[in-house]
């Protein structure tokens, strides 16, 4: 069963950190969230005082974060003492789980800073769990081939017996970073029951009678697969997980189930207890 686009929203210009520029997808009053994705920004700018203030020290808890470059360099280190810098094409799963604070600042004074972050939810039974990161740089993210136009990037879950280098089943995420050189249409599986959704960051690509122009995300409906028509130099990702269909209680970087468990995080943090070292 095909899915088709059910909802189409444009993302809102804002800033996040220390004054960083950047287009909020998810979690904006067009689109607040779509089980288990609770935010998705996209930052891109080649004038460096969009980006160089970065996101200096901040905490998390209750959630996983996923920041991929697409191009530029982006350093990060946290409270449980990881350290490491993310690469053009290079990614960082975290899983903040029980609670880390942690900062990612641009390694870079000029040139474009682009990529994406995205805020994914954990069910209550792992909202406090170890904290945690993957990096994994450009070289270890594996690329299929479709025809003579079309190279897809495997960042999470599995497309054609090929598994992509995040190794996360919190929410079984399925994550594609899809590039034509061509026009062409491609069909790509997707777990039935699972949320999903295409957001065009190039060019524009067309899923049944609804066209996605660049900047624009479609929510997709119910299916197993999704048949997308891309024109030439198109680029879009598609993501997909498993709704948790919990409550979510969240109050800034805390995600929980319930007031008291955010309540909670916000008096360890400011007693100094949101992170335990492992």
């Amino acid at each position: 069963m095909n899915r088709t686009i059910m909802r189409k929203a444009r993302g809102m210009k804002t800033s996040d950190g220390a004054g960083v520029a950047l287009t909020r997808i998810i979690g904006q009053p067009g689109l607040t969230r779509l089980d288990p994705f609770l935010l998705l920004d996209e930052f891109g700018s080649d004038v460096p005082g969009d980006y160089l203030a970065g996101f200096p020290p901040h905490p998390h808890r209750g959630f996983q974060t996923v920041t991929y470059m697409l191009k530029g360099k982006m350093g990060h280190k946290d409270s449980v003492g990881n350290e490491g810098l993310i690469e053009d094409g290079g990614l960082q799963w975290m899983n903040a789980g029980s609670g880390i604070i942690h900062e990612e600042m641009p390694k870079q004074t000029e040139g474009e800073m682009r990529g994406f972050q995205l805020w994914v939810n954990l069910p209550a039974s792992e909202k406090m769990s170890a904290p945690g990161y993957q990096d994994i740089p450009s070289a270890q993210v594996p690329e299929l081939s479709k025809g003579d136009g079309i190279r897809i990037r495997v960042l999470a879950g599995e497309l054609d017996g090929v598994s992509g280098a995040v190794t996360t089943q919190a929410v079984k995420p399925l994550f594609l970073d899809v590039h034509s050189a061509d026009c062409e249409p491609i069909t790509l599986p997707t777990d039935s029951g699972h949320s999903a959704f295409v957001y065009c960051y190039e060019g524009q690509v067309s899923i049944g009678a609804t066209t996605l122009k660049r900047g624009e995300i479609g929510v997709l409906g119910e299916g197993n697969q999704v048949e997308i028509l891309l024109q030439e130099h198109a680029r879009l990702i598609l993501v997909a997980g498993e709704p948790i269909n919990e409550p979510v209680e969240q109050y800034g970087p805390f995600v929980m189930n319930t007031r008291a468990e955010i309540e909670q995080a916000l008096k360890d943090y400011q007693q100094g207890k949101l992170v335990q070292r492992q």
